[in-house]
Protein backbone atom coordinates (compact mmCIF):
# COMPACT_ATOMS: atom_id res chain seq x y z
CA UNK A 1 0.00 0.00 0.00
CA UNK A 2 1.02 3.55 -0.89
CA UNK A 3 2.22 5.66 1.81
CA UNK A 4 -0.47 7.91 3.26
CA UNK A 5 0.96 11.19 2.48
CA UNK A 6 1.53 9.79 -1.18
CA UNK A 7 -2.16 8.64 -1.40
CA UNK A 8 -3.23 12.72 0.17
CA UNK A 9 -0.81 14.10 -2.61
CA UNK A 10 -2.36 12.18 -5.17
CA UNK A 11 -6.06 13.38 -4.23
CA UNK A 12 -4.13 16.72 -4.89
CA UNK A 13 -3.26 16.33 -8.64
CA UNK A 14 -6.15 18.49 -11.01
CA UNK A 15 -7.87 20.12 -7.77
CA UNK A 16 -8.18 23.94 -7.37
CA UNK A 17 -6.00 24.98 -9.86
CA UNK A 18 -5.49 29.19 -10.19
CA UNK A 19 -2.42 31.45 -8.90
CA UNK A 20 -2.40 32.19 -5.04
CA UNK A 21 -3.35 36.06 -4.15
CA UNK A 22 -1.56 37.81 -1.59
CA UNK A 23 -2.76 40.74 0.48
CA UNK A 24 -1.17 43.50 1.82
CA UNK A 25 -2.76 45.72 5.00
CA UNK A 26 -1.25 48.85 5.96
CA UNK A 27 0.52 49.57 8.61
CA UNK A 28 -2.33 51.58 10.83
CA UNK A 29 -3.72 47.69 11.63
CA UNK A 30 -5.39 49.08 14.60
CA UNK A 31 -7.66 51.45 12.79
CA UNK A 32 -9.04 48.37 10.47
CA UNK A 33 -9.04 45.58 13.71
CA UNK A 34 -10.05 47.28 16.94
CA UNK A 35 -8.93 45.40 19.28
CA UNK A 36 -11.30 43.12 21.07
CA UNK A 37 -11.86 41.76 24.91
CA UNK A 38 -11.90 37.70 25.32
CA UNK A 39 -11.75 35.64 28.38
CA UNK A 40 -8.87 33.28 29.02
CA UNK A 41 -10.26 30.35 30.45
CA UNK A 42 -10.99 26.53 30.32
CA UNK A 43 -11.75 26.48 26.33
CA UNK A 44 -14.47 24.20 27.43
CA UNK A 45 -15.69 23.92 23.75
CA UNK A 46 -12.42 23.02 22.20
CA UNK A 47 -11.56 19.71 20.70
CA UNK A 48 -9.13 18.05 22.57
CA UNK A 49 -8.84 14.51 21.81
CA UNK A 50 -5.16 13.14 22.33
CA UNK A 51 -6.23 9.59 20.74
CA UNK A 52 -5.29 7.38 23.91
CA UNK A 53 -5.62 3.71 22.95
CA UNK A 54 -7.05 4.52 19.35
CA UNK A 55 -4.10 5.53 17.53
CA UNK A 56 -3.98 2.95 15.22
CA UNK A 57 -7.08 2.67 14.73
CA UNK A 58 -7.62 6.13 13.45
CA UNK A 59 -4.55 5.80 11.02
CA UNK A 60 -6.59 3.06 9.54
CA UNK A 61 -8.99 6.00 8.51
CA UNK A 62 -7.35 8.51 7.07
CA UNK A 63 -6.79 8.17 3.52
CA UNK A 64 -10.52 7.70 3.38
CA UNK A 65 -11.41 10.69 5.44
CA UNK A 66 -9.62 12.92 3.86
CA UNK A 67 -10.73 12.02 0.63
CA UNK A 68 -13.90 14.59 1.89
CA UNK A 69 -11.85 17.17 3.72
CA UNK A 70 -9.79 18.51 0.90
CA UNK A 71 -13.01 18.44 -1.67
CA UNK A 72 -14.52 20.70 1.05
CA UNK A 73 -11.37 22.73 1.90
CA UNK A 74 -9.80 24.45 -1.12
CA UNK A 75 -7.39 26.18 1.60
CA UNK A 76 -6.48 22.86 3.37
CA UNK A 77 -5.76 21.55 0.13
CA UNK A 78 -3.45 23.87 -1.12
CA UNK A 79 -1.56 24.10 2.12
CA UNK A 80 -1.28 20.56 2.20
CA UNK A 81 -0.01 20.27 -1.90
CA UNK A 82 2.95 23.07 -1.02
CA UNK A 83 3.61 21.36 2.41
CA UNK A 84 4.13 18.28 0.45
CA UNK A 85 6.17 19.63 -2.67
CA UNK A 86 8.48 21.18 0.04
CA UNK A 87 9.02 18.34 2.11
CA UNK A 88 10.18 16.31 -1.08
CA UNK A 89 12.53 19.30 -1.67
CA UNK A 90 14.02 18.68 1.86
CA UNK A 91 13.89 14.82 3.34
CA UNK A 92 15.67 14.68 6.28
CA UNK A 93 16.12 11.81 8.18
CA UNK A 94 13.53 11.84 10.90
CA UNK A 95 13.30 11.21 14.42
CA UNK A 96 11.67 7.81 15.44
CA UNK A 97 8.07 7.62 15.29
CA UNK A 98 7.95 10.89 13.26
CA UNK A 99 5.94 9.89 10.06
CA UNK A 100 6.54 12.00 6.85
CA UNK A 101 2.75 12.87 7.02
CA UNK A 102 3.41 14.56 10.68
CA UNK A 103 5.87 16.58 8.65
CA UNK A 104 3.83 17.54 6.18
CA UNK A 105 1.19 18.47 8.26
CA UNK A 106 3.24 21.01 10.63
CA UNK A 107 4.67 22.59 7.46
CA UNK A 108 1.08 23.11 6.53
CA UNK A 109 0.63 24.59 9.48
CA UNK A 110 3.31 26.86 9.68
CA UNK A 111 2.62 28.01 5.96
CA UNK A 112 1.83 31.72 5.92
CA UNK A 113 -1.34 32.22 5.04
CA UNK A 114 -5.30 31.09 5.98
CA UNK A 115 -4.77 27.69 7.03
CA UNK A 116 -3.60 27.83 10.55
CA UNK A 117 -5.98 30.56 11.49
CA UNK A 118 -9.09 28.45 10.08
CA UNK A 119 -8.11 25.92 11.24
CA UNK A 120 -7.80 26.78 14.97
CA UNK A 121 -11.04 28.76 14.93
CA UNK A 122 -12.69 25.26 13.77
CA UNK A 123 -10.69 23.62 16.94
CA UNK A 124 -12.14 26.11 19.05
CA UNK A 125 -15.77 25.23 18.28
CA UNK A 126 -15.46 21.59 17.52
CA UNK A 127 -15.90 20.01 20.74
CA UNK A 128 -19.04 21.76 21.96
CA UNK A 129 -20.95 18.65 21.12
CA UNK A 130 -20.34 15.71 19.63
CA UNK A 131 -22.29 16.37 16.18
CA UNK A 132 -20.22 19.55 15.95
CA UNK A 133 -16.64 17.53 15.57
CA UNK A 134 -18.45 14.98 13.05
CA UNK A 135 -20.75 16.86 11.18
CA UNK A 136 -18.85 20.10 10.87
CA UNK A 137 -15.00 19.83 11.79
CA UNK A 138 -13.53 19.41 8.11
CA UNK A 139 -9.77 19.11 9.83
CA UNK A 140 -10.59 15.88 11.30
CA UNK A 141 -7.12 14.32 9.22
CA UNK A 142 -4.89 17.27 10.28
CA UNK A 143 -6.02 17.77 14.26
CA UNK A 144 -5.02 13.77 14.16
CA UNK A 145 -1.56 14.61 12.10
CA UNK A 146 -0.29 17.29 14.18
CA UNK A 147 -1.57 15.45 17.87
CA UNK A 148 0.33 12.67 16.78
CA UNK A 149 3.36 14.57 15.30
CA UNK A 150 3.73 16.75 18.82
CA UNK A 151 3.41 13.24 20.94
CA UNK A 152 6.51 11.78 18.95
CA UNK A 153 8.64 14.87 19.13
CA UNK A 154 7.50 15.24 22.46
CA UNK A 155 8.69 11.53 23.48
CA UNK A 156 12.45 12.68 22.36
CA UNK A 157 12.68 16.17 23.72
CA UNK A 158 15.13 17.43 26.33
CA UNK A 159 14.58 19.39 28.56
CA UNK A 160 10.80 18.92 28.95
CA UNK A 161 9.88 22.08 29.84
CA UNK A 162 10.71 24.76 28.07
CA UNK A 163 10.03 28.82 28.72
CA UNK A 164 8.36 30.25 25.88
CA UNK A 165 6.81 33.58 24.31
CA UNK A 166 3.99 34.58 22.58
CA UNK A 167 2.97 37.83 21.66
CA UNK A 168 -0.62 39.03 20.28
CA UNK A 169 -2.31 41.52 18.43
CA UNK A 170 -5.90 43.21 18.50
CA UNK A 171 -6.65 40.84 21.38
CA UNK A 172 -6.78 41.92 25.34
CA UNK A 173 -7.22 38.33 26.80
CA UNK A 174 -8.74 39.12 30.30
CA UNK A 175 -7.83 36.30 33.42
CA UNK A 176 -6.59 36.47 37.25
CA UNK A 177 -4.14 35.07 39.28
CA UNK A 178 -3.87 30.98 39.75
CA UNK A 179 -6.54 30.57 37.79
CA UNK A 180 -6.91 27.46 35.43
CA UNK A 181 -6.57 28.07 31.92
CA UNK A 182 -6.21 26.31 28.11
CA UNK A 183 -5.00 27.83 24.79
CA UNK A 184 -7.93 25.39 23.32
CA UNK A 185 -6.48 25.27 19.94
CA UNK A 186 -2.63 24.80 18.81
CA UNK A 187 -0.64 27.57 19.69
CA UNK A 188 2.42 29.16 18.40
CA UNK A 189 5.30 30.09 20.88
CA UNK A 190 8.94 31.48 20.44
CA UNK A 191 11.88 30.32 22.11
CA UNK A 192 12.93 33.84 21.38
CA UNK A 193 11.44 36.93 23.47
CA UNK A 194 12.45 39.35 19.81
CA UNK A 195 10.52 36.84 17.74
CA UNK A 196 7.17 36.96 19.36
CA UNK A 197 7.09 40.35 19.51
CA UNK A 198 6.98 40.36 16.45
CA UNK A 199 3.80 38.90 16.55
CA UNK A 200 2.14 41.25 18.23
CA UNK A 201 1.98 43.57 21.67
CA UNK A 202 -1.56 43.86 22.62
CA UNK A 203 -1.44 40.69 24.71
CA UNK A 204 2.21 39.28 25.87
CA UNK A 205 2.71 35.40 27.37
CA UNK A 206 5.42 34.11 28.99
CA UNK A 207 4.74 30.52 29.26
CA UNK A 208 6.20 27.40 30.99
CA UNK A 209 5.00 24.54 28.64
CA UNK A 210 5.54 21.00 28.79
CA UNK A 211 3.83 19.12 25.84
CA UNK A 212 4.81 22.11 23.70
CA UNK A 213 7.77 20.97 21.45
CA UNK A 214 9.63 22.40 19.24
CA UNK A 215 9.36 22.44 15.31
CA UNK A 216 12.07 24.50 14.16
CA UNK A 217 13.33 21.65 11.87
CA UNK A 218 9.96 21.26 10.41
CA UNK A 219 8.49 24.89 10.27
CA UNK A 220 8.37 26.76 7.00
CA UNK A 221 10.11 29.27 8.78
CA UNK A 222 12.92 27.67 10.87
CA UNK A 223 14.31 31.02 12.17
CA UNK A 224 11.42 31.63 14.40
CA UNK A 225 12.26 29.09 16.97
CA UNK A 226 8.63 27.58 17.23
CA UNK A 227 7.52 25.52 19.86
CA UNK A 228 4.03 24.52 19.46
CA UNK A 229 1.61 24.09 22.09
CA UNK A 230 -1.24 21.60 22.34
CA UNK A 231 -4.88 22.51 22.88
CA UNK A 232 -4.93 20.60 25.92
CA UNK A 233 -2.08 21.59 27.76
CA UNK A 234 -3.81 23.29 31.41
CA UNK A 235 -2.02 26.21 33.04
CA UNK A 236 -1.90 27.98 35.80
CA UNK A 237 -1.73 31.74 35.63
CA UNK A 238 1.24 32.84 37.87
CA UNK A 239 1.07 36.65 36.89
CA UNK A 240 -1.65 39.24 35.26
CA UNK A 241 -0.51 42.40 35.05
CA UNK A 242 -2.74 44.93 32.85
CA UNK A 243 -0.63 48.34 31.38
CA UNK A 244 -1.26 50.89 28.90
CA UNK A 245 -0.13 49.78 25.85
CA UNK A 246 0.07 45.44 26.86
CA UNK A 247 -2.14 43.05 28.95
CA UNK A 248 1.25 40.74 30.33
CA UNK A 249 0.41 36.88 31.13
CA UNK A 250 2.60 34.38 32.84
CA UNK A 251 1.56 30.67 32.46
CA UNK A 252 3.06 27.70 34.30
CA UNK A 253 2.30 24.71 32.84
CA UNK A 254 0.38 21.70 35.32
CA UNK A 255 -0.86 18.70 33.04
CA UNK A 256 -2.79 17.75 30.22
CA UNK A 257 -6.53 18.16 30.53
CA UNK A 258 -8.80 16.45 27.61
CA UNK A 259 -12.17 16.38 27.46
CA UNK A 260 -12.75 14.26 24.31
CA UNK A 261 -11.12 10.67 23.71
CA UNK A 262 -10.92 8.02 20.57
CA UNK A 263 -14.82 10.16 19.46
CA UNK A 264 -14.61 9.09 15.74
CA UNK A 265 -13.27 5.85 15.86
CA UNK A 266 -16.04 5.63 18.67
CA UNK A 267 -18.34 6.66 16.62
CA UNK A 268 -17.37 3.92 13.95
CA UNK A 269 -17.39 1.34 16.57
CA UNK A 270 -20.46 1.52 17.57
CA UNK A 271 -22.38 2.77 14.08
CA UNK A 272 -24.76 -0.31 13.29
CA UNK A 273 -23.22 -1.50 9.84
CA UNK A 274 -25.99 -0.57 7.09
CA UNK A 275 -27.52 -3.31 5.12
CA UNK A 276 -29.21 -3.09 1.58
CA UNK A 277 -32.77 -3.66 1.49
CA UNK A 278 -35.34 -5.06 -0.48
CA UNK A 279 -35.62 -1.73 -2.67
CA UNK A 280 -31.78 -1.38 -2.74
CA UNK A 281 -31.82 1.38 0.05
CA UNK A 282 -29.59 1.37 2.94
CA UNK A 283 -31.00 0.69 6.09
CA UNK A 284 -28.90 0.22 9.46
CA UNK A 285 -28.67 -3.33 10.66
CA UNK A 286 -31.35 -3.22 13.77
CA UNK A 287 -30.86 -6.86 14.85
CA UNK A 288 -27.52 -5.74 16.63
CA UNK A 289 -27.41 -5.41 20.33
CA UNK A 290 -27.33 -2.10 21.54
CA UNK A 291 -24.02 -1.94 24.14
CA UNK A 292 -24.82 -1.98 27.43
CA UNK A 293 -25.08 1.15 29.30
CA UNK A 294 -22.11 0.46 31.45
CA UNK A 295 -20.05 -0.54 28.52
CA UNK A 296 -21.57 2.45 26.21
CA UNK A 297 -19.16 4.43 23.74
CA UNK A 298 -20.13 7.46 24.90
Amino acid sequence: MAPFSVIMLLHLVGIFPGDLQVLCFPIQRRDLFPIKVSPLDMALTSFDDQYKGCAEQMEAELAELNRTEFAQNRVYAEAWEEASSQWEGRKTPLPAGLKPEYVIAIMAYTIQGRLHRDFNAAVREAGRTRDSYLNNFNFKTLHFLLTRALHALGTTSHPRCQKVYRGVRNVRFISERLKAVRFGHFTSSSLKNESALQFGTDTFFTIETCYGVNIKNFSFFPGEEEVLIPPFEKFKVANFTKAKETTYIQLRSLEDSSVHNCVFVKEKKCKPPRCRSSSGEGVADNSLPTPHPRHSCY
